[in-house]
C-alpha cells in the first residue's frame, strides 16, 4: 500500500531524528526543523519506541528510513536502533547524517547489522576553517569518511553545505576529494531555519555558478524524480549532486518525506511546526498498532506544499 497525499505526492521516505545532542556547535544547522531543543536524555524515544515507529510506517509503504538527529551517533544504543530497524521486514533502505566524528569505530559494525550507506557534513577540507564552523576537528571526520568507504557503506555521500565568503572558493577542491575517495558530493544551500536572518543574508549563495561548471564538465546528467528533480552531474571519475533549498515549488511539489522528531512527533513539513502529531504520548499511553497507524495517516494529510506556486 502506498500513501499519497492531497496533492498526489507519495509517501516513501521517513527521516527519523533520534537525539538533537551533538558534539559539535554548528552555527548553520537545522536540527531538522525543531524549534525545542530536547537535550535530555530521558525525553527522547527508546529503542523500541523508535523501532515500532518505523514499523509502523513500513506497513504504510514507506520503504526508505533516514537516522538524523542532532548526532545520531551520540546514542549509546544507536546499534540496537540500526539492528532493530534493519530487521523490519519490507525497509529497502536504511542511511544515517551523521558529522562523521565518531564514525571510525562504528562504520563497519553498523554496515554489517544492515546500515546501507551515509551522508557525511563536511563543509570544507580546511581544518582551520573547519574547526571555527563546527568546533570540531576536521581529522576526526577524514577518519570517519575512510572507515564509511572501507566498512562498504555504498554510496558515501559527502555534505558540503555552502557559505558564501567561508568556503564558497573550495567546491574544486572537494570535488578532488570525492574522486580521490570514491564519495559523491553533494553541493548544498543554505536554508533560511533555525538561523538569524543576519547569518543567512550574509552567507547564503545561490548554486547556479556551479551548476553551470558542472554542466559543462558532466557526461552524463540525470534527474531524481523522487528526490525534488535535483540533478546529479557524472564528471570523469566522480559525481556531484545539486541541492537547492526547499522552499521552492520544485522542491515542495516533488516532496516524499514525512519526518519524525527526536521528542516523538510526526512532522509533515520541515518548514512548520504549526501541523505536528504527537504519536510517542499515544505509543506511551497504550495505543495499539492500529491506531498509531491512524496517527501516520493524519500526519499524511497534513503534507502539502510549503510552496504552491
Amino acid at each position: 500500500m502506498l500513501m499519497k497525499d492531497n496533492y498526489g505526492r507519495p509517501l516513501l521516505n521517513l527521516r527519523v531524528a533520534i537525539t538533537q545532542r551533538c558534539n559539535l556547535r554548528c552555527l548553520y544547522c537545522h536540527r531538522e526543523g525543531e524549534e525545542r531543543l530536547v537535550r535530555d536524555i530521558a525525553a527522547e524515544m527508546t529503542v523500541d519506541e523508535i523501532v515500532r515507529i518505523v514499523r509502523i510506517a513500513v506497513g504504510l509503504g514507506i520503504s526508505k528510513v533516514k537516522l538524523t538527529g542532532g548526532e545520531p551517533l551520540m546514542r549509546k544504543d544507536v546499534v540496537e536502533i540500526v539492528r532493530g530497524i534493519a530487521s523490519i521486514p519490507g525497509l529497502k533502505d536504511l542511511s544515517m547524517t551523521t558529522n562523521g566524528t565518531l564514525l571510525d569505530p562504528l562504520a563497519e559494525g553498523l554496515h554489517a547489522i544492515g546500515l546501507k550507506r551515509v551522508n557525511i557534513n563536511i563543509p570544507t577540507l580546511n581544518g582551520e576553517v573547519y574547526g571555527e564552523l563546527t568546533g570540531g576537528r576536521l581529522e576526526d571526520v577524514l577518519e570517519g569518511v575512510k572507515a564509511a568507504v572501507e566498512a562498504g557503506l555504498y554510496p558515501v555521500k559527502l555534505n558540503m553545505l555552502i557559505l558564501k565568503g567561508v568556503n564558497d572558493r573550495d567546491v574544486p577542491e572537494m570535488i578532488e576529494f570525492a574522486r580521490e575517495t570514491g564519495t559523491i558530493l553533494q553541493l548544498i544551500e543554505l536554508e533560511p531555519i533555525n538561523i538569524s536572518d543576519t547569518y543567512y543574508s550574509t552567507h547564503h549563495k545561490l548554486l547556479d555558478e556551479y551548476e553551470c561548471m558542472l554542466r559543462q564538465k558532466a557526461v552524463k546528467t540525470e534527474t531524481r524524480r523522487y528526490m525534488q528533480n535535483r540533478h546529479i552531474y557524472h564528471l570523469p571519475e566522480v559525481t556531484v549532486e545539486i541541492v537547492h533549498p526547499i522552499e521552492n515549488t520544485e522542491f515542495c511539489m516533488r516532496c516524499t518525506r514525512l519526518r519524525v522528531t527526536s521528542d516523538g512527533e510526526l512532522k509533515p513539513c520541515l518548514m512548520r511546526n504549526d501541523n505536528l502529531v504527537d504519536i510517542l504520548t499515544p505509543m506511551r499511553n497504550g495505543a495499539n498498532d492500529k491506531e498509531l497507524t491512524e496517527l501516520f495517516k493524519l500526519a499524511n494529510q497534513k503534507r502539502q506544499p510549503y510552496n504552491k506556486n
